[in-house]
């Protein structure tokens, strides 16, 4: 009977359990409380050691079950627009405002794909860009201006 070790499955689980592993560690820093009135430190607690646990569940998977895995060409184009976009929002975010900084990285990151229509584009950017506005400034109410001061607003 061969076994066969998947290496990404292994490499993937090593990372969330160090992520957990990370969260276990700092949250032992904040007090932890009781069951009933937990404190600051058990929710990170509690997360990290199931992100840990789940990393665990990957690694051992990836060491007795592991499949074979064949990967096609990087698409290096859709990482190139993808990065450039979330650095774009995050460099002008504050000067254009929340709304156009967020609309541009919703159509940069559609137009990463090579299969998107122009149309489908537009679409997509201006239900990315209403979802987002309703949810990180209407809804969680974040002060992040809808219209910066680079436009004049």
């Amino acid at each position: 009977m061969e076994r066969r070790r998947s290496l990404p499955d292994v490499l993937a689980g090593g990372v969330f359990v160090l992520i957990g592993g990370a969260f276990v560690a700092g949250s032992l820093g904040y007090e932890l409380g009781t069951p009933l009135r937990m404190g600051p430190g058990a929710f990170p607690l509690l997360v990290g050691a199931i992100v840990a646990a789940l990393g665990l569940a990957v690694v051992v998977k990836g060491l007795v079950a592991g499949e074979v895995v064949a990967f096609g060409p990087v698409p290096w184009r859709a990482v190139t627009v993808i990065v450039l976009a979330i650095l774009f929002f995050g460099f002008t975010v504050r000067g254009l405002g929340f709304v156009p900084a967020s609309a541009v990285t919703a159509l940069l990151t559609t137009l990463a794909s090579r299969r998107v229509r122009p149309l489908t584009a537009v679409a997509v950017t201006a239900g990315l860009t209403a979802a987002g506005t309703l949810i990180f400034v209407v809804g969680l109410q974040l002060r992040i201006p809808l219209w910066g001061p680079w436009l004049g607003f």
